[in-house]
């Protein structure tokens, strides 16, 4: 049986944590230089000069191929305990990384169909 005891240890390490990362950041707010100038606080971009407004709308083609990606690359971890463990499951984890894997090749291709992976405009 969990008492509230048991739980004091994660407490600690909650208040650590918190009180390491707001140390580290009031400390490099008063001990860092602030020397600020017009140069300093341009954009800077990979050493070529900006070019007109940051502001300017782009494809959200951009977006949806970087959502796609981590959605599908997620899947990977999910992957993994069942490689390691595949003898352990057996036949019911086969079957069930099966279906898995084709929810996820049905997404894919629902992904592919709508035409969210095509560049061209048309």
């Amino acid at each position: 049986m969990e008492t509230p005891v048991s739980y004091v240890p994660i407490l600690i390490q909650l208040g650590v944590a918190l009180g390491f990362v707001v140390t580290t950041i009031v400390a490099t707010h008063f001990l860092g230089p602030s020397r600020k100038s017009k140069r300093k606080l341009n954009s800077f971009e990979c050493g070529i000069e900006s070019q007109g407004n940051a502001r300017v709308p782009f494809s959200i083609k951009y977006f949806l191929v970087a959502i796609l990606f981590v959605l599908f690359d997620v899947e990977v971890i999910f992957m993994y305990p069942w490689a390691v463990n595949f003898k352990e499951l057996g036949t019911t984890g086969l079957v069930e990384m099966f279906i898995f894997i084709g929810l996820l090749l049905l997404g894919f291709f629902y992904v592919v169909k709508k035409g969210a992976l095509k560049w061209e405009d048309k």
